[in-house]
């Protein structure tokens, strides 16, 4: 979708639940596909591919690709990307402070807790 005000681009280009995480893995260092698809076990390798590539073309990651055997391909965050870390951690400080405990739903809490603390690493 095309916006015309800088929020709406931005949720735009983070618009998934997954761009934040992906954001939040590679942080300031480069990791290849794998490296990424094992931090982040619990999403598929396409759609981990899927956002790799529109992140990449809303300039918030570079894919840098070796010619090489194996071919290698390292992705890492552009200017704009490592932007968006002080952002996040600022949401999870957000979240944290105002989280309610629901005890009906704790359970799902903690189980979603483990699979993102097994995720992003």
């Amino acid at each position: 979708m095309k916006y015309s005000c800088p929020l709406g681009k931005a949720m735009s280009a983070l618009g998934s639940k997954w761009k934040p995480i992906i954001v939040l893995v590679i942080k300031d260092r480069k990791l290849r596909f794998g490296e990424l698809a094992v931090r982040i076990n619990v999403i598929s390798r396409k759609v981990l591919t899927d956002q790799l590539r529109e992140m990449q073309s809303d300039g918030l990651v570079i894919r840098e690709e070796f010619k090489e055997l194996p071919p290698r391909v390292e992705y890492s965050l552009t200017e704009k990307g490592l932007a968006l870390l002080p952002i996040l951690y600022l949401l999870e400080e957000w979240e944290t402070k105002y989280h309610v405990y629901d005890p009906e739903k704790g359970k799902d809490c903690k189980m979603i807790d483990n699979k993102i603390k097994k995720a992003v690493i």
